[in-house]
């Protein structure tokens, strides 16, 4: 099995469950075709490896196996591949559906998960005002502090078994759905009034008109019983942020840290984590030192069970709170990479990739870097921040990063956006598109920029659907629903799919360098980024007698690879 330094030289293969056929048994299998022999020695499985509901995966219910796409002989094909695994714990939140959650919802009070996750109204009392609706108002000086991933207050109203309803914590994903009723459902009038109202209900349910919209015309007055009806059958999708303040939330967590080194777990991935402290007074994203105290607490846990920690962070990187995570040694997700990859070929200049670079080695952020991902482009981190009253650059300028998302805006590509407390957008957060369709759908750009990121110091994650060129799915992005802009590069491929990929040259040609990165011991030693011109990239890797070497042209984007042994050199 791996140490820590051949994880540093070894290629992670990124992808679902069933993003390869059907199950987690296809991707063994295209794993165990000969192209794709010695190529990677990671595997990180997305969250739909676990049981969810939501968000692809990062809803979760719990973290035993989806036997519909996972199985306990997967596992042992993935050991027998040497190949270890990274998966995702979600720290901020679980589902509705989790059996703590539905153990809330059945006892109320009386469950000992009472205080498992957060009552919003019970955590903002004596620091806001109650409104019409049963919902808890902060003050504005806490409400002007919160960071919001959605519009409007970060919370789901949930129904009690006594009728009474309640608001939860709720940063991300929520989906309330209304039921159909049938005519024998409708109290209290005649069986003609009763069809009449079953049918308007139903084809304002099929609408998704707001039930509180809806018009019964002459049969108005029983509006409030059919609404009453509606809201007993009402069901809920969402992801609960969690109370870290509860010991059974920590209990949990343990428990989760268990369950996924039997998986066979080396690295994982914290989703979500720097919005799990909560404070009064303070931001629900990152706050200090209460996250720090949050992060040291779970690293203790996580080094019972030798697990390596990535703490996920999207943030502007004038903050500079890559940094700050990079220096308390942990890895860091190079999330600035995307973008300024693109910058880089599209410019012709290697300034920002360079700069980047440097800081990386100079500062000796251990990373793990990446050019397509489940979820979108990255442009947010890109920019600078005002920081104490000092604004401090970005890796890109603004008009930069304008440019970026203009390129492939015009390429097709989706944007997903941040709000303020009261809805409105205060920032572009990514841009959803494959990154070869945000290169313009170009073979030798796409080979370019794999080379480049191979050649960069970190652990290269490899996005399934780039290794085959794969392009935007817009009739996925149109059937997806509110959550559509993500699918547009998640198409799941057929084991046929994969057959005629690897017919093409851009195909085989990312999986031979591919190969080379994650095989040659010159990777585990020093990288120097060597003096070229301003359209240019120069990278020497060196160890014990091996050298990898990359040439590139940014504007024609011609390079070459060559790699030496004592045995000789190849190219």
């Amino acid at each position: 099995m791996s140490n820590l330094n051949n994880i540093s030289n070894g290629v992670m293969l990124n992808a679902y469950p069933d993003s390869i056929g059907g199950s987690l048994h296809d991707s063994i299998t295209m794993l165990k075709l000969p192209q794709f022999k010695d190529a990677f020695s990671l595997f990180y499985v997305l969250p739909t490896f676990f049981n969810s509901d939501l968000d692809r995966g990062f809803s979760i219910i719990d973290y035993d196996l989806n036997t519909e796409l996972v199985s306990e002989a997967d596992l042992a094909d993935l050991e027998q591949l040497n190949i270890e695994l990274k998966f995702d714990i979600i720290l901020n939140h679980l589902s509705v559906a989790s059996p703590q959650f539905k153990d809330l919802l059945a006892n109320g009070d009386a469950s000992p998960y009472k205080d498992f996750f957060i009552n919003w109204n019970t955590f903002w009392q004596g620091n806001g005002q109650m409104g019409p609706d049963g919902i808890m108002i902060p003050n504005p000086e806490h409400l002007s502090k919160l960071f919001m991933r959605k519009a409007g207050l970060p919370i789901l109203k949930v129904r009690f078994p006594d009728g009474s309803e309640k608001p939860f914590w709720n940063t991300f994903y929520q989906q309330i759905s209304y039921h159909k009723i049938t005519a024998a459902d409708v109290p209290n009038c005649t069986p003609a009034e009763a069809e009449a109202i079953a049918n308007i209900v139903n084809a304002a349910i099929d609408a998704q008109q707001p039930i509180h919209n809806i018009d019964l015309g002459d049969l108005e007055a029983h509006k409030p019983a059919v609404i009453e009806l509606l809201e007993q059958k009402r069901t809920y999708l969402g992801q609960m942020d969690v109370n870290g303040e509860s010991p059974l939330v920590w209990e949990f967590y343990e428990q989760t840290l268990q369950k996924l080194k039997s998986y066979g777990c080396k690295i994982l991935r914290l989703d979500a984590f720097a919005y799990l402290h909560k404070a009064i007074g303070q931001s629900n994203f990152f706050n200090k030192p209460g996250t720090w105290q949050y992060l040291e607490r779970f690293k203790q846990l996580a080094t019972k069970y030798d697990l390596i920690l990535l703490p996920e962070i999207h943030a502007e990187y004038g903050l500079h709170l890559h940094d700050e995570v990079a220096q308390q040694g942990y890895f860091i997700y190079d999330f600035f990479l995307p973008g300024l990859m693109i910058h880089a070929l599209e410019s012709g200049s290697n300034q920002a990739l360079l700069k980047w670079a440097n800081e990386i080695i100079s500062k000796g952020y251990k990373t793990v870097n990446m050019l397509g991902c489940h979820d979108g482009i990255p442009v947010l981190d890109l920019k600078g921040k005002e920081v104490d009253g000092h604004y401090q650059e970005g890796l890109l300028a603004d008009s930069e990063i304008e440019e970026i998302m203009t390129k492939i805006m015009e390429r097709g590509g989706r944007v997903k956006n941040l709000y303020g407390p009261s809805g409105e957008k205060i920032s572009y957060y990514q841009i959803n598109a494959t990154f070869f369709s945000a290169i313009g759908e170009n073979d030798q750009k796409m080979l370019l920029a794999r080379a480049i990121q191979l050649f960069m110091p970190g652990i290269p994650q490899v996005w399934y659907l780039d290794i085959f060129a794969g392009k935007n799915d817009y009739a996925a992005v149109d059937n997806g629903g509110s959550g559509g802009h993500k699918e547009i590069n998640r198409t799941t491929l057929s084991l046929t799919d994969i057959e005629a990929g690897l017919q093409k040259d851009v195909v085989l040609k990312q999986l031979e360098m591919i190969r080379l990165r994650n095989t040659s011991k010159a990777f585990l030693g020093t990288v120097q980024f060597n003096p070229s011109a301003p359209h240019q990239l120069d990278i020497t890797w060196q160890n014990q007698g091996e050298t990898a070497n990359l040439k590139a042209d940014l504007l024609t984007h011609a390079f070459t690879v060559s790699h030496s042994t004592a045995a000789g050199t190849s190219h």
